[in-house]
């Protein structure tokens, strides 16, 4: 396990030197405009072409790399050009991740305390109408866009509910609807996985025999099946946080939450590219870095499951 985890650390440690070297390539084709905070219009080429070697972007591709790297090495992932110009990229963004740390966590939490009792239900109940409304519910999930279903939301469940359609930190209602938005996807996830994983244990030969055995089925239940269909549930952990990071980009911005999501678009909108590329690398990282606890949290669930691999073993 410990050899395991060393690897995979360094896995992820290359992962995201080529996630930063393709970050920082795909930045230089962005337009030249985002690098100037206002007058680029009014500038001749040979104005545009001194402040750009001024920035350090005339020098050779690799000089700028390696520059890039050892600025993030160092904590440093430059200053905004537009968005708040001359200010540490960290300094906008440490005061935004609070707010999307706080409905990350919430929306994952969420997920989990209706996601995996419905797919539990679901399984329970197969072919009945438990199990029909929440499939109904997860293909209607799947099938509509997201943007669609927050808009819908925002609109209507407010109105029905009183709810605040805009982020008010004074107001703790207005977490609500932000919240059940992001949480959309993974409650479908984890209902849709449970529910299959559950129904692949409940057909499995060991259970047949439980039940001939004459083991009551709440004991089968929670002892066999429901333990060991969480265990490859660990591996949605990934696709939990990077449905909760694709979401908080447009919920924070639909709903005026001042976290990253929606400081990303609107950098994204006024072309700052120093911001913007800042904010790809830690939402990638993120990303990464759920996938490597997807790994190990499924190690730690069922120790049985071997992740090393052992030269002469079948």
């Amino acid at each position: 396990m410990v050899r395991y985890t060393i690897k995979r650390v360094l896995g992820s440690l290359v992962t995201l030197l080529i996630l930063a070297v393709a970050v920082f390539m795909m930045m230089r084709l962005m337009p030249e405009e985002g690098y100037f905070s206002e007058g680029y219009d009014r500038l001749d080429r040979g104005q545009i072409e001194a402040a750009l070697a001024q920035m350090g972007l005339r020098d050779p591709i690799t000089t700028q790399l390696y520059r890039y790297l050892t600025g993030i090495l160092q904590g440093n992932l430059g200053r905004s050009i537009i968005f708040r110009p001359k200010v540490p990229v960290l300094d906008i963004i440490a005061p935004k991740i609070p707010y999307s740390v706080y409905f990350g966590l919430a929306s994952i939490g969420v997920s989990l305390l209706l996601g995996i009792p419905l797919g539990i239900m679901m399984a329970r109940f197969k072919g009945r109408a438990p199990d029909n409304i929440g499939s109904g519910y997860v293909v209607l999930v799947k099938a509509v866009a997201p943007a669609v279903c927050y808009i819908f939301l925002q609109l209507y469940l407010s109105s029905w509910l009183k709810l605040p359609m805009l982020f008010n930190a004074r107001r703790p209602s207005s977490w609500i609807l932000p919240v059940l938005c992001m949480s959309l996807g993974n409650i479908a996830n984890y209902a849709m996985w449970m529910r299959r994983y559950m129904v692949d244990e409940l057909n499995r030969d060991y259970i047949k025999l439980a039940r001939a055995k004459g083991m009551p089925s709440s004991r089968i239940m929670v002892s066999h099946v429901l333990r060991n269909a969480f265990v490859p549930m660990a591996q949605l952990i990934p696709t939990s946080i990077l449905l909760t990071i694709s979401g908080s980009i447009y919920v924070e911005s639909l709903f005026s939450i001042p976290g990253m999501g929606g400081l990303l678009v609107n950098a994204i909108q006024r072309q700052d590219n120093t911001l913007v590329q800042a904010l790809v690398l830690i939402f990638s990282s993120v990303g990464i870095l759920g996938l490597f606890l997807g790994d190990i949290l499924m190690a730690i669930v069922d120790p049985r499951i071997k992740l090393e691999h052992r030269g002469g073993a079948r």
